[in-house]
């Protein structure tokens, strides 16, 4: 596979604006990456941008802390998809991965995998900086019983980003048929080829047009 359809071209920065939206599509449809992962809000112009290509839109929900009920993640899941949304990447419930409550976070993640098929794919952000390499493991296998489609190194929102070590821990972990998207941090076309080697299947990145320049 060529690098550009490694890439979910990148904008969820709280001051973006439907100018700045337009151009990641623009760019999005020049470098034919595999979808723009945007803010729910921006969905439905995301999705007239790129009417006609084979570019995905992708969106955000319960992000970037995952801190709010089961039933807001599903819902905003629901009209996302509703609305043109083909991929959603949902925040696992963090704090309760760190008191073991692996219950409640898979039924989180199913509640909006159920919202999202079979129309939409759904890419799991487990947050890997603030989990210990056991606990990314549980959140791993947490996606994979709840239906998920790929799981996620990072928010881009937290501490750090993707490091090689956790999508390798990643793909061992949900094994050859899950998708492993490395988010946060890809910059250069090093650190892409480092991502990929190590299992990954999809890109979060910001600078998906200094990549292939």
């Amino acid at each position: 596979m060529k690098l550009n359809k490694y890439i979910d071209h990148t904008l969820l920065k709280a001051d973006a604006t439907a100018e700045q939206i337009k151009k990641l599509c623009a760019e999005a449809r020049q470098y034919d990456f595999a979808s723009v992962c945007v803010n729910s809000c921006h969905v439905p112009l995301a999705k007239a941008e790129l009417e006609g290509t084979d570019v995905k839109v992708c969106c955000v929900v319960g992000f970037p802390l995952g801190a709010c009920f089961t039933e807001v993640k599903a819902y905003e899941a629901s009209l996302s998809v509703e609305r043109g949304a083909e991929e959603v990447d949902m925040v696992i419930n963090i704090g309760a991965a760190k008191e073991g409550n692996w219950g409640l976070v898979e039924q989180d993640i199913k509640a909006v995998a159920d919202a999202c098929h079979p129309k939409a794919i759904l890419k799991v952000i487990i947050e890997t900086c603030l989990l210990t390499d056991e606990e990314k493991r549980q959140a791993c296998l947490c996606a994979k019983r709840a239906g998920a489609d790929f799981v996620k190194t990072s928010t881009g929102f937290s501490t750090s980003g993707a490091t090689p070590e956790d999508v390798a821990l990643m793909r061992e972990t949900v094994g050859p048929d899950m998708g492993v998207k490395a988010a946060g941090g890809v910059r250069c076309t090093e650190d892409a080829d480092k991502m990929i080697s190590s299992g990954a299947t999809r890109l979060g990145t910001s600078s998906g047009v200094k990549l292939m320049n």
